[in-house]
């Protein structure tokens, strides 16, 4: 029973048996924080497997499904340890129906101690700005993974501008088509290349 029998079932994508070894973990008194370390740790490496090939997408998934479940578990053990680094409103934008990687994003923030609203995919512009107004959010992300679907990162910022709010809000965008230099002409605050560097980056910006 130890962090590295937890980390590897994860990556196996072994759902029921690492939801019953987290508990067993908490029971015989390890660190949440510890724990939650040792999951962003494993789905970094799992980012790094499929960056290179290694494993593909399906194994991802998995891994991801196992990491969602042992989230939900640890999480109510962390609420009274630790102050959320910051709010994130997240989703794909309209038109894109690709959510893979927006969701390992989704758990690597939660897992670094952010509060998380996650809207899904083909998510309206708007909805964005009204998921930030009702959360209070401290950074808008916005994930794009089709060409064709990079504009709506644009018109999200135009639409702060126009309403006057884009100084309330830091916004992230990322994605497959999405650059540095994009994020320079859009005018967002920050861009992030992959899943491993948005919460060490956002948690930078935050602090």
């Amino acid at each position: 029973m130890s962090l590295e029998q937890l980390s590897q079932l994860v990556r196996n994508g072994e759902t029921e048996a690492c939801e019953a070894l987290a508990r067993e973990l908490l029971a015989s008194g390890t660190d949440p924080l510890e724990i939650l370390d040792n999951l962003t740790q494993t789905m970094q490496r799992v980012g790094e497997l499929f960056a290179t090939l290694e494993i593909f997408l399906p194994e991802v998934m998995v891994a991801g499904e196992a990491l969602t479940a042992v989230v939900d578990i640890v999480k109510p053990e962390l609420k009274t340890m630790v102050r959320a680094k910051g709010k994130v409103v997240i989703g794909v934008v309209k038109g894109d129906l690709h959510e893979i990687g927006k969701n390992i994003v989704k758990l690597m923030l939660e897992t670094s101690g952010f509060e998380v609203k996650d809207l899904g995919y083909d998510v309206d512009s708007l909805d964005f700005i009204k998921a930030a107004e009702e959360m209070e959010a401290d950074f808008i992300g916005i994930s794009a993974l089709m060409t064709t679907t990079l504009p709506g990162q644009q018109d999200i910022i135009q639409f702060l501008k126009d309403k006057g709010l884009r100084d309330k809000y830091k916004v992230v965008i990322g994605g497959a088509p999405a650059s540095q230099a994009w994020a320079d002409k859009i005018g967002a605050d920050l861009y992030c290349e992959d899943a491993n560097c948005a919460s060490q980056k956002m948690a930078a910006l935050i602090d």
